[in-house]
C-alpha cells in the first residue's frame, strides 16, 4: 500500500504535474513525472508525491477502485526508483480494467522508469 505521506492530493499538484511534466505511456496508463528545479523557489518536500486519476471509461466504481488499489500497490515498490521531491500522475486508461496486476505493475514501471530518464535527461529523446 502507498503510505499517506507519499499521496498526491491537492489539485493544483496533479494540474501542475500533468501540464508542466513528463509524459510516458502504455496501453493500460499515461504517466505525468514531474521533477523539480533545483532553482525553484517553491517549498517542495523531500518525498516523491504519487497520485492518480481513474475515469470512468475504464469501468464501474468496482473496476475502477480495483484498478486504483493495484496501481497504489504497485506505485509503492517503485518510490526508491523516483527522484526526490517529484510529483507523479498515473492516468489509467480503459484498458487497465482487463488487465492483470502483472500487467499493470510491469506498464508502471516502464512508464516511471521512461519518464524519469527524459525529465533527468539521461533518456534519449
Amino acid at each position: 500500500m502507498l503510505p499517506a505521506a507519499h499521496r498526491l492530493r491537492r489539485s493544483v499538484d496533479f494540474e501542475r504535474t500533468v501540464r508542466r511534466g513528463t509524459r510516458a505511456g502504455r496501453s493500460t496508463m499515461v504517466v505525468h513525472l514531474l521533477v523539480p528545479d533545483e532553482n525553484v523557489s517553491e517549498p517542495e518536500s523531500g518525498t516523491p508525491l504519487v497520485g492518480f486519476v481513474v475515469s470512468k471509461a475504464v469501468g464501474n466504481s468496482v473496476q475502477r477502485n480495483l484498478v486504483k488499489r493495484r496501481l497504489r500497490a504497485a506505485a509503492a515498490r517503485q518510490l526508491s526508483e523516483l527522484p526526490v521531491a517529484a510529483r507523479a500522475v498515473v492516468r489509467a486508461l480503459p484498458p487497465s480494467a482487463a488487465a492483470t496486476y502483472a500487467d499493470l505493475d510491469r506498464d508502471l514501471d516502464s512508464s516511471l522508469r521512461r519518464a524519469v530518464a527524459r525529465a533527468t535527461g539521461d533518456g534519449k529523446r
